[in-house]
């Protein structure tokens, strides 16, 4: 065969594959038996083996995965990937659904769907051809794991468009699942190997995406199921369940037993027949989504930084499992608050196997009255961290004794304090445990974002001695790592590059990663985008810090003792002589709006919320959600 003749046979077995791969895959509707697909495969397989230069992208033979990367590349999300405002009361349902109507004038149709239990995705796809997957990462970024997403053989390589033409550009966001049925056959096989089996699906979806070689991702049973559409050139819908059925017609799966719904009362039933079929499934899920299903009308009532206004996460009640404590133990965090912590008989609660759970506080394990020995109720709430819920009554128990929290430090034996129901090392700048979770807290994802230093890395760095301070993250060097405990050459190289990449950080994940008291996410922007630099930030006065939004009188003074302490100010000018560069936020200075605070309410007519905040912030205001003696502007 000339060279000619194999390109357009090679295009004519793509499309009979491709076309093939979705009546099995996704329609269930086969046409042909699996030995004629195998002899279509090698027929396409041997015409690119001899001229390679006819192999496409979008070729079912790509599927296979290809040679290891080094590490996982980032990008952003073409639209941001909002979390879900979740609850697990009904009652919380009728207010959603009132402040819809309030917001619309209307009664909205609402669309239902499960909520599916893996990992977040996007998928985008230029002029018909999938060219990127990005997992959720922190909402804005991800990582890119476009070789591993490819192997998933649901997944259409190129849109077909046999019913509608393909956009220009697509992008997608869906979960990646692992069947349950799949998920106990992948363990035996990782078992027989001699390999850690994963504790569940969801972890084993997560796993199988974050693989560098995605010749071991192709190996794994995964799903993939579209439930959003961020962006289309051409979309069209009015609604989100017609655009979800040209998402159909395209060759992507859906999301399951999706319904639309006028009343409180059809949500309810839609709710209690998943919940009661729950165990029943061949799928994991954590509750059920109500979505506003008009897409005009979810621009009017648009989104918070954190999430879609237009939509509510039902959440089923906690798993539920008995078991023992085994001991009860004290862990020191970050801010010197100890934290009891039961010891478990190993119990497999919601898929996971549970050995440790909080207990919060002393109040905490007063109010519960439990000790070592004692038969408990354990749950993960929302699915994932264990708590203690009640001690069993058991007759003839021979019990434990009461535990107390001790009266030093578990790790520097200091003399502990109490504040309210909680007590905390006061040895802040000399406890090891303190160190070690304030550079752990400096390292992650909304701090520095270091790729490679986590928990175990932390407490291995300091327990060497090679971290006694932040500013000795910057001083290590490859030989330092290389020496390390379970560290090679690679790993140590890796870990080192991370570092230095942060050397040049944005200001406000600086702040955030110096722990000050009470300043999370939102605070920390707030205060990068009124100070601009840390000399600014570091004269303000209490009064100017307590005029900012989000900031009471305590956390101006926690802030204003944090920046002014002798030894907090000596480690923060020892990291910056290490070359870091604080990058300012991109705002403007110069804009009479600068510094002001906006709320906004009821309908806005020519911008989505979304759309208002990113105006304002960009002439340096700030967005509040409720109107206070800060609120400048209240637009209406």
């Amino acid at each position: 065969m000339a060279k000619s003749g194999a390109k357009i046979r090679a295009g004519q077995l793509r499309s009979e594959l491709q076309r093939h791969s979705h009546l099995y895959y996704v329609e269930s509707k086969p046409e042909i038996e699996d030995s004629e697909y195998d002899l279509l495969f090698d027929e396409l397989r041997t015409l690119e083996q001899k001229w390679p230069e006819l192999i496409t992208i979008d070729s079912p033979t790509q599927r296979v995965g290809t040679e290891p990367q080094k590490a996982f590349g980032t990008a952003a999300h073409s639209v941001p990937m909002l979390s879900l405002d979740s609850t697990k009361m009904l009652e919380d349902l009728v207010r959603f659904d009132r402040r819809m109507q309030e917001n619309l004038g209307i009664a909205p149709e609402y669309l239902l769907e499960p909520k599916l239990d893996g990992a977040s995705i996007e998928l985008v796809y230029e002029e018909g051809v999938f060219v990127r997957a990005v997992t959720r990462g922190n909402g804005q970024v991800g990582e890119v794991v476009t070789e591993n997403v490819r192997t998933i053989s649901s997944l259409p390589l190129r849109l077909v468009e046999s019913k509608r033409i393909a956009p220009k550009v697509l992008a997608v966001r869906g979960e990646v699942i692992m069947y349950l049925s799949e998920f106990a056959g992948l363990n035996n096989v990782m078992q027989a190997k001699g390999l850690e089996p994963y504790a569940n699906p969801r972890n084993s979806a997560s796993g199988s995406l974050r693989q560098l070689d995605s010749r071991v991702t192709a190996e794994r049973p995964l799903e993939v199921l579209i439930f959003d559409i961020l962006q289309c050139s051409e979309l069209p819908a009015d609604s989100d369940l017609v655009g979800l059925g040209i998402l159909r017609d395209w060759g992507f799966k859906i999301a399951p037993e999706l319904k639309l719904a006028t009343s409180l009362n059809e949500i309810e039933e839609y709710y209690k027949s998943y919940e009661k079929r729950r165990d029943e499934l061949d799928y994991e899920i954590d509750g059920v989504v109500v979505k506003i299903n008009e897409l005009q009308a979810r621009k009017e009532v648009g989104n918070t930084s954190h999430h879609p206004r237009w939509a509510l996460a039902l959440k089923f009640e906690p798993r539920k499992a008995v078991t023992r404590i085994k001991d009860i133990e004290v862990s020191v965090g970050r801010t010197g608050k100890l934290t009891p912590v039961a010891v478990l008989d190993p119990v497999v609660v919601g898929g996971v196997t549970v050995s440790r759970a909080s207990l919060h506080n002393r109040e905490e394990v007063e109010r519960k009255g439990v000790r070592e020995g004692d038969l408990v109720t354990i749950q993960r709430a929302g699915d994932v961290i264990p708590q203690v819920v009640k001690r069993i009554e058991e007759k003839d128990l021979e019990r434990g004794v009461e535990f107390k929290i001790p009266p030093v430090c578990p790790v520097c034996e200091t003399e502990v304090v109490e504040r309210g129901p909680f007590s905390y090392c006061p040895n802040r700048f000399g406890c090891v445990a303190q160190l070690k979770r304030g550079i752990l807290h400096f390292g992650s994802r909304e701090g520095l974002d270091i790729e490679g230093l986590g928990e175990e890395v932390c407490s291995l760095l300091v327990d060497t001695g090679l971290l006694s301070e932040f500013a000795d993250l910057f001083r290590l060097d490859v030989e330092d790592l290389e020496n390390l405990e379970r560290f090679g050459r690679k790993s140590a190289e890796n870990l080192y590059k991370a570092i230095q990449e942060k050397k040049s950080v944005e200001f406000h994940r600086f702040i955030f990663g110096l722990g000050i008291p009470e300043v999370g996410v939102t605070v920390a922007k707030n205060l990068a985008n009124t100070f601009h630099s840390l000399s600014v930030l570091q004269q303000a006065n209490r009064e100017k810090l307590e005029s900012i939004d989000g900031i009471g009188s305590v956390m101006s003074e926690q802030i204003y003792e944090f920046l002014h302490n002798d030894v907090t100010a000596s480690r923060i000018s020892a990291i910056l002589h290490q070359g870091i560069k604080l990058i300012p936020p991109q705002i403007s200075r110069n804009s009479e709006m600068s510094g002001m605070t906006f709320v906004f309410t009821g309908k806005l007519n020519q911008l989505n919320r979304a759309e208002a905040r990113e105006a304002v912030e960009s002439v340096g205001g700030k967005v509040s959600s409720s109107v206070s003696s800060k609120t400048k502007f209240l637009v209406v």
